[in-house]
């Protein structure tokens, strides 16, 4: 493990988990936009005009973060459908989320182990307001538990699926060989957020 990574796993300053979030909401909201400028680009100014500024604590942060996510999300769904919105939307923050993932990797130093994987996706997540637990199932396989989230209550259940898209991609970029897919919501009235996730080269179905 790394020096950056030991670090940043036990303590961040309120200023740098701050720039972080601040990063990360704009480039989710950035390629949000994007895909509203595309198809539905009269919509965008409105919904800009709405956003919540980016100030203040932690919290007031993340809400207005989310907040920022779900209208672009709910203006995406009432013009392009459930099904294609999920679709682009999910495919926009995959590869934001794993640009992040691979950023943090090279940033923190992360090495080849699945320690070192968890580790800086708990500082990740720190940043994000969540905390997860992993429980290891064998065969490179395993289930990752979310029981708090400091965005769920401010997203819809197809806003959830569409954003959890980042949290996948996140995992690839800080280890090219893990996948990650989520298949229970909190936000659809799960007691929590459940993912699967897989290690490549192993067995178990």
């Amino acid at each position: 493990m790394s020096l950056r990574l030991l670090l940043a796993a036990h303590w961040l300053p309120q200023a740098v988990l701050r720039r972080e979030l601040d990063e990360v909401a704009r480039r989710t909201t950035g390629a949000l936009d994007e895909l509203l400028q595309q198809y539905a680009p009269e919509m965008l100014p409105q919904i800009r005009s709405a956003d919540a500024p980016m100030i203040g604590t932690l919290e007031q942060r993340r809400a207005a973060m989310a907040a920022a996510h779900q209208a672009r999300v709910a203006a995406l769904l009432d013009r392009l459908g459930p099904q294609e919105a999920i679709r682009l939307g999910r495919e926009a923050l995959f590869r934001v989320g794993l640009g992040l993932g691979q950023e943090a990797r090279r940033r923190l130093g992360v090495g080849r182990g699945v320690g070192d994987v968890l580790r800086a996706a708990r500082v990740l997540y720190h940043v994000l307001g969540i905390h997860f637990r992993v429980q290891w199932h064998g065969g490179g396989q395993a289930t990752l538990h979310v029981r708090r989230c400091a965005l769920a209550a401010h997203y819809s259940e197809m806003a959830c699926v569409v954003l959890s898209a980042a949290d996948e991609g996140v995992v690839q970029g800080l280890y090219p060989g893990m996948s990650m897919a989520f298949a229970e919501y909190m936000t659809a009235g799960a007691p929590g957020c459940r993912a699967h996730l897989r290690l490549a080269g192993h067995g178990g179905g």
